[in-house]
């Protein structure tokens, strides 16, 4: 059974840093596109971040531009995503996910993902 989970949500000043994590298990994530979405109280569920598997393609959205980025560890079946100086409007629920073919474009629509995580929490604030 294909399980993504992600880990590393916190409580955070603004400004400061957080490392998320996505592992997976019930498979491999060698050959899968890897995409960050998150999802602020009230608002839309928004692309955050992604990371393609064939040529290392890296996307993040112009609001984390420059302060978060993606990076994978195939042999630890993981994908990171590294956030610095964090903002409050940076609050939200966090979620990776995968689709259900190898070798995908970062596609920055949410029904091209197959596999989501449960999200973990992040909360910048003072």
């Amino acid at each position: 059974q294909v399980h993504l989970v992600e880990s590393g949500g916190g409580l955070v000043q603004p400004g400061g840093s957080l490392r998320l994590s996505c592992t997976a298990s019930g498979f491999t994530l060698d050959g899968y596109t890897i995409h960050w979405f998150r999802q602020a109280p009230g608002k839309e569920r928004e692309g955050v971040s992604c990371i393609s598997s064939s040529d290392g393609y890296t996307y993040s959205a112009d609001s984390v531009k420059g302060r978060f980025t993606i990076s994978r560890d195939d042999a630890k079946n993981t994908v990171y995503l590294q956030m610095n100086s964090l903002k409050p409007e940076d609050t939200a629920v966090y979620y990776c996910a995968a689709p259900i073919f190898k070798h995908t474009v970062c596609s920055r629509t949410e029904l091209d993902y197959d596999y989501w995580g449960q999200g973990t929490q992040v909360t910048v604030s003072s």
